[in-house]
């Protein structure tokens, strides 16, 4: 039986990680939300009902899916009760008004606002007004109110149709459709029935069924159109009309062809009997009578409402472990009408596939207005050595982003002085990239700046005030470019009354002190690693597993030209070896720990100076050492022509990574660990993560892999966390 869910999800998952937002009039029907629990990676839900209800329901109902995915999807989500929003009860109800002056269809004021208070119809109305970008419904609404109106003003297209997929068990006659999997068009949404209506229907279900089922499961979509009988239209489109029907067929589907050519694969053919379509003898008849193709259909156009009801419930009565759901095809997506008698599993199979199928046409960006989810607008601001990484986001998306270079001549002017000298040079910078995109400082809500070398903190998100400013100027602990994050971070909002804010900068400490103990009193181990990027990541695996950082345990290796190996555990970072100083695996450009007395005597062999054995340990060391590059691709290229030595430090780099992770597992005190993940640059290597996953294969958990270090992302997101009220900034220096 083909996963259809599976398929629906690797689809959705690859698609960019903007969400449309999903508005639910049937916030208390019990399996509306239980299937909205399942949505909340694809979707922004938007429940209609006082959330005290919602949350009531999930309490008494929802028991069966753990704590964890509720209170995910219920963070993640907004409550409007209709009746709390007069504002756009006003603004639908003059809309409602002028529609149905333009459509003939007399009606109050007062009338107009009773109307679009109902929650169908108060969630139709808004997605017709941009603020959402979907409504499902249909579970507990009748047709006339929820189906009919959602029909009426969401039409995109002179005809629309509902198409009813299934993917049948294995128990079902696999000859009588392909791969069990077949589609029925219902023509009863229509209320006229002409050839350019059932052509453009018989196309329309194509599509759908084309989109849904990837060509390798369905090489062709065959689609019969099933004829009732020569009495005319009052109960179907007899063989005359279905006739004329696939005359306009060719044409219609040719306009498809233009948009994607993967609707070459569509065949259609017109006047099959119903007792045909549905048969076994379907294949050997099409043959005899010389159709376009061999075979069997695996979509039927069904000549009324009452057949395609019919058809849906008895193959959903006789086939219950059937994958079944409706899908709208001219309403751009924007409408889920669902069968009274649906499961929740029916609901989030058709919500996922009208939104798959939204992202597919590509011309879905984000939702209008952001009337449900506020996009704040974030400035992100990541100093390095000799560039500034700016981006703009705006919620979850980045608008625009550039990583501003900074010519070495212009540099030259600030050696050997404090990092702190360029900062009015790196000001200057970031504001003619906000001039260039058009904005000014008063169109931003925050401003997240890369965390400096701070004195030990617990990780989250920060407020950039006196204290921290201070420790940063005077440099106490450590020059680094990035201490100038929070100085212009603060810099461009005073006087504006905007926050500033850093977020898990490198010297994020959750460390027990037992961690830090060594056997020389005057050496405890310092916490300096890629906090940001491991935080993020961690935070970005409970997501994708809709819970939360609070609620996982897992490792996290973050592989660039440090390596730092984090453990962790239920919202603490507790453990991670310290990166900035080379501690841990040698990488590509840090020699990592050393044989301790064989280092002792190389610092008193007055072969090196302190600032050269300062380099070795950090820039010149690890691959630029053993190989002479910094480039593991290069390494790997070596490898890859049998050079021996490169084998060599190859194997013995993927040996300390895995020896890292697996040496966190006491940190865990005998609690399971979910997952290991990979991350960095060195992650995109295929060959060192098979690597990983087979030398740590003994933990009995999973590899992960996120590539690249995502810090600007992680930057927006922690300030938009606190602006959306999930999280509370923290105050320097912690008590």
């Amino acid at each position: 039986m083909f996963d259809i869910e599976a398929s629906l999800d690797s689809r959705l998952l690859a698609v960019p990680r903007n969400r449309p937002t999903v508005v639910f009039p049937e916030a208390l029907d019990a399996r509306t939300l239980e299937a909205a629990c399942y949505l909340g990676r694809f979707i922004r839900p938007v429940f209609l009902a006082p959330e005290a209800e919602v949350r009531a329901l999930a309490a008494r109902e929802l028991a069966h899916l753990g704590a964890d995915r509720v209170a995910y999807t219920l963070s993640e989500s907004a409550f409007v009760d209709p009746a709390s929003r007069p504002d756009l009860i006003e603004s639908f109800a003059a809309a409602c008004l002028e529609w149905c002056q333009v459509h003939e269809r007399p009606m109050c004021i007062e009338e107009a606002r009773s109307l679009v208070s109902e929650s169908g119809r108060f969630g139709i109305w808004a997605v017709k007004l941009g603020h959402a970008d979907m409504v499902v419904g249909g579970a507990i609404h009748e047709p006339k109110a929820f189906f009919r109106p959602m029909v009426d003003l969401l039409a995109q297209r002179s005809v629309a149709c509902e198409a009813g997929v299934f993917v049948l068990p294995d128990e079902h006659p696999e000859e009588v459709y392909p791969h069990n999997i077949v589609v029925f068009g219902d023509v009863g949404v229509n209320a006229s029935m002409t050839p350019r209506t059932l052509a453009e229907v018989a196309v329309g279900t194509c599509a759908v069924a084309r989109d849904l089922i990837p060509e390798d499961v369905l090489p062709e979509i065959r689609c019969a159109m099933v004829s009732y009988s020569n009495r005319g239209s009052d109960e179907g489109p007899s063989p005359e009309l279905v006739r004329q029907a696939a005359d306009l067929v060719p044409e219609i589907l040719a306009e498809r062809v233009k948009h994607a050519q993967r609707y070459a694969s569509i065949q259609i053919r017109g006047e099959v009997k119903v007792s045909v379509a549905l048969s076994r003898r379907s294949a050997s008849l099409y043959q005899t009578e010389g159709q376009p193709w061999e075979g069997v259909p695996n979509v039927i156009v069904c000549p009324n409402l009452d057949m395609g009801n019919l058809l849906y419930h008895l193959y959903a009565t006789r086939f219950p472990g059937a994958r079944k759901f409706p899908v709208m095809f001219g309403l751009w997506f924007q409408g889920v009408d669902l069968p009274m008698d649906c499961t929740p599993e029916d609901i989030r199979l058709a919500v996922k596939a009208s939104v798959m199928r939204l992202h597919h046409y590509g011309q879905w960006q984000r939702t209008p207005k952001d009337t449900f989810f506020r996009r704040h607008r974030v400035l992100v601001l990541n100093p390095g050595s000799t560039s500034t990484k700016t981006s703009i986001f705006e919620g979850d998306e980045e608008r625009f982003t550039e990583e501003i270079q900074h010519p070495a001549e212009a540099l030259k002017a600030f050696e050997g002085k404090p990092i702190t000298e360029q900062f009015a040079f790196r000001k200057e910078a970031v504001l003619r990239f906000l001039a260039e995109k058009g904005l000014a400082l008063g169109d931003l809500d925050a401003v997240a700046g890369r965390g400096g070398l701070l004195r030990p903190i617990p990780h989250g998100t920060w407020n950039v005030a006196d204290a921290m400013l201070d420790d940063l100027k005077a440099g106490r602990r450590g020059e680094h470019a990035s201490n100038l994050g929070a100085l212009i971070a603060s810099e461009l909002v005073a006087g504006t009354g905007k926050p500033a804010y850093i977020v898990d900068p490198v010297v994020v400490d959750e460390a027990d002190p037992k961690v830090k103990i060594t056997g020389v009193k005057e050496l405890p181990r310092r916490v300096i690693s890629h906090a940001l990027n491991q935080i993020a990541t961690a935070r970005r695996y409970a997501e994708e597993h809709e819970t939360f950082y609070e609620r996982i345990n897992v490792i996290v290796a973050h592989m660039g030209g440090g390596i730092t190996v984090g453990a962790h555990r239920k919202g603490r970072y507790i453990d991670v070896n310290n990166g900035l100083d080379g501690e841990g695996p040698f990488s590509p450009q840090r020699s990592g720990s050393l044989p301790p007395g064989q280092l002792i005597d190389l610092c008193f062999s007055g072969k090196y100076s302190k600032a050269e054995l300062k380099l070795l340990n950090k820039g010149r060391g690890g691959l630029v050492d053993l190989l002479g590059t910094a480039d593991f691709r290069e390494v790997e290229r070596r490898v890859e022509a049998g050079e021996p030595e490169a084998t060599l430090v190859y194997d013995a780099l993927a040996y300390q990574v895995a020896k890292a992770i697996t040496a966190m597992v006491p940190a865990f005190d005998g609690e399971p660990i979910d997952a290991i993940l990979l991350t960095g640059g060195m992650a995109r290597s295929a060959r060192l993560v098979e690597d990983l996953r087979r030398l740590t294969a003994g933990l009995g958990c999973g590899v992960k892999v996120y590539p690249g270090e995502n810090e600007m992302a992680a930057l927006a997101k922690g300030a938009l966390r606190v602006l959306s009220g999930r999280e509370v900034a923290r105050d320097y220096p912690p008590a």
